[in-house]
């Protein structure tokens, strides 16, 4: 056995027998506390999503928008692995994955809205306005900052770099195949051209992240959407056929392709994490940096970044596929699965159409990736040189991952990935009555029919939260208008 099958294999265990079983338990738990938040308050999850930003003494705003953090973190969530997990997903664990990826969407809701909120609890004030994360609740919270830099290490090797230059590497081949993979310097000059772009954009800080992937998360999901709904209308009489086979296979034998209940479930399942991030400790990075009223606030917006990544891209995705390729014997599996319904139903003009997409898909996590790599950096750290010296070696990696070869990155990737679930699941299962008692405190105030204010004087009992001394500190300066005469 080599080096990469020994790695696959001691991932694959330990997202299988540990990491998998405790985000399902603890999700359930979460799920059934919380009196199913994920779902009862799905209108506040849209109403708190474009929620004025409190401003500071000068009228600026205090950090980023709440849409904005729900961008950076969509930006990190949404990548390949919507189109090329989606397709594995479907290749090995056929149409009935999909219903198991859904229902651990559903389920990881709940986990999504307890880390996030944690997340902007234990949020610290910097230059830039608000930064935070597991590696800070672990420290303020758990009062362990030993867990939050065993924690900080692990995502930034496993984010910015590996995943990041995974993210590269997928623009570099679909670009290579769209030209027939005939030009032999076209990886390098992509290489070159990705970390430039990358360079220009994180070397300005999170205002400018914020700003870059504001805009490309709009565009980047519209174009599929169009593309997917497209695709959908050619085949809408496939589209009863794909619901009951996603339905009926996920509890059965998938005779086409041999595939067990076992393996349709955790196939859909670690597909479905792998994507949605639900529960493994990166989004709350984003959800702490945002200016906003009241913790629970990012705790929905971000729990509604989950449904936007799997209900909506992954979904296109796998009707993109299902209604077009009703057979799947020997299918290929990633995003060659996806190429072929595209072209097949648009013409050869559609892998122009993917390339972009796969490119905003990509370059927006690699943005994503970078700021959850930064915020962990200076938790470990206050020095410039060392973030200055950081951003310069993402620059470094988004090259090489255009240029080498990817399959020992993905096995390490995922392997590092359930270190990480791992210690931040312990992180919140530990902290989750804080966040449940934050929730009780955001939906009394919303019976009082007030818009929830949060001060920490609110919690008595919980230390460490160095933010929300007060209200006008949560709200900003209140600014009086003079009358018009």
């Amino acid at each position: 056995m080599d080096f990469n099958s020994i790695i696959s294999s001691a991932g694959d265990n330990l997202w299988s027998w540990l990491v998998l079983p405790i985000l399902a338990v603890l999700g359930i738990y979460f799920t059934v506390r919380s009196g199913v938040v994920q779902f009862r308050l799905i209108p506040e999850m849209f109403r708190t999503l474009t929620n004025k930003t409190p401003r500071d003494d000068q009228g600026k705003p205090q950090s980023i928008s709440a849409f904005q953090a729900f961008s950076i973190s969509a930006a990190s969530r949404v990548g390949v692995g919507n189109i090329a997990g989606v397709g594995t997903a479907i290749a090995i664990g056929g149409p009935g994955a999909i219903f198991w990826m859904w229902l651990m969407a559903f389920v990881g809701g709940a986990s999504s809205f307890v880390e996030s909120s944690l997340g902007q609890l234990f949020k610290v004030r910097d230059s830039n306005g608000f930064r935070g994360g597991p590696a800070y609740y672990m420290q303020h919270g758990l009062k362990a900052r030993w867990m939050g830099i065993v924690f900080a290490v692990i995502l930034i090797a496993c984010f910015p770099f590996a995943f990041s230059s995974l993210q590269a590497n997928t623009i570099s081949a679909t670009l290579s195949s769209s030209f027939g993979g005939e030009i032999e310097w076209l990886p390098v000059v992509v290489g070159v051209v990705v970390a430039a772009l990358t360079a220009l954009v994180v070397f300005g800080g999170i205002r400018r992240i914020a700003h870059v992937t504001q805009a490309m998360v709009p565009l980047m999901a519209l174009l599929y959407l169009l593309a997917g709904l497209l695709v959908v209308g050619m085949n809408i009489e496939q589209l009863p056929t794909v619901f009951a086979s996603i339905f009926t296979q996920a509890f059965g034998m998938n005779e086409v392709i041999g595939a067990t209940l076992g393996t349709i479930i955790m196939t859909g399942v670690k597909r479905g994490m792998f994507s949605n991030e639900a529960g493994l400790g990166s989004a709350p990075n984003a959800g702490a940096s945002a200016a906003v009223t009241h913790p629970v606030k990012q705790g929905l917006v971000q729990t509604l970044g989950v449904y936007f990544d799997t209900f909506l891209i992954c979904t296109i995705t796998a009707f993109i596929i299902l209604v077009s390729t009703p057979d799947l014997a020997g299918a290929n599996r990633g995003i060659t699965l996806t190429q072929t319904a595209l072209v097949g139903n648009l013409g050869e003009w559609s892998n122009i159409l993917l390339s972009v997409v796969i490119f905003l898909l990509a370059f927006s996590s690699i943005l994503g990736n970078y700021y959850y790599g930064q915020a962990n950096i200076e938790f470990i750290s206050g020095s410039k040189n060392l973030l200055r010296g950081y951003r310069g070696l993402v620059v470094i990696a988004t090259f090489l991952g255009s240029i080498a070869s990817a399959d020992l990155i993905w096995n390490t990737a995922d392997g590092i990935m359930g270190l990480m679930a791992l210690v931040n699941l312990i992180a919140i299962g530990l902290l989750s009555g804080v966040a449940f008692k934050l929730l009780r405190d955001y939906t009394q105030q919303r019976k009082e029919g007030r818009d929830p204010v949060f001060t920490r004087d609110r919690l008595p009992g919980v230390t460490g939260i160095h933010c929300w001394e007060n209200e006008q500190s949560v709200t900003g300066p209140l600014l009086i208008v003079p009358k018009s005469k």
